[in-house]
């Protein structure tokens, strides 16, 4: 991990001053339990589904003890708190949610999933984001992103996300994922549904960090990601 302040690195604070005061929308306990049942079904039914992870992926997730950014593509994040749940147990992972009032009712529905929340966008509140997620990789929890989320296009990679990793030098983790029976819906990104017991296949590609990464502009990068993470996808 890095140790620098990201409220005092340049490329963070100016993001953090404009974003600061803004408000980040939450609904109360109560109202969340309307979610309850559907959080339940939902971890009843990705408790089924036979997970392959390759056997270097396996060890490599119990093993390393650090951090991680794990990045999905957003079309495949329904399994992401399954796969942590299985594999990376003893450790928490956050997502980043919007701020806005509908990321409040998804905020509510990750925590009943085990997920944390980190609520920012690249439109709203970014920079605060940026600064909250430094502060959670520094306590040793994990990260989980969607770089073409929350609206796509599909397969773009946002240059926020290799921006963190280059300020925090954390092991990004891409999570490539073969799903051999599942609903594809006609949404932006063609998101996938696993159908109950069905099986997936997936071979985790790390990626430790690179002093060179300095050197490169997040766009770049990112683009560098993104066709790492192509490359290992199947649709």
């Amino acid at each position: 991990m890095s140790e620098i302040d990201p409220q005092n690195d340049p490329s963070f604070r100016g993001a953090y001053d404009e974003a600061y005061q803004r408000r980040v929308r939450e609904i109360p306990f109560w109202k969340s339990l309307i979610l309850l049942p559907l959080a339940i079904f939902l971890r009843l039914w990705l408790m089924t589904l036979r997970i392959h992870v390759s056997s270097e992926g396996v060890q490599r997730l119990f093993r390393d003890k650090n951090p991680l950014i794990i990045i999905f593509w957003h079309n495949r994040l329904l399994i992401s708190s399954e796969l942590h749940r299985r594999f990376r147990r003893w450790s928490k992972v956050n997502g980043l949610v919007s701020p806005s009032s509908d990321g409040a009712w998804l905020a509510a529905f990750f925590r009943m999933l085990g997920i944390g929340a980190v609520r920012g966008s690249s439109g709203r509140r970014g920079g605060q984001a940026m600064i909250e997620i430094h502060k959670k990789l520094s306590a040793g929890e994990d990260i989980a992103i969607t770089p073409d989320g929350p609206r796509g296009p599909a397969y773009r990679f946002s240059p926020g996300a290799a921006l963190l990793a280059q300020k925090t030098h954390c092991t990004l983790v891409m999570i490539p994922s073969k799903f051999h029976c599942a609903i594809r819906l006609k949404s932006w990104d063609g998101f996938y549904i696993p159908l109950p017991f069905s099986r997936i296949d997936i071979d985790p590609k790390f990626i430790t960090y690179d002093k060179m990464w300095e050197h490169i502009p997040a766009k770049s990068l990112a683009e560098e990601f993104r066709q790492t993470l192509l490359a290992l996808t199947e649709d």
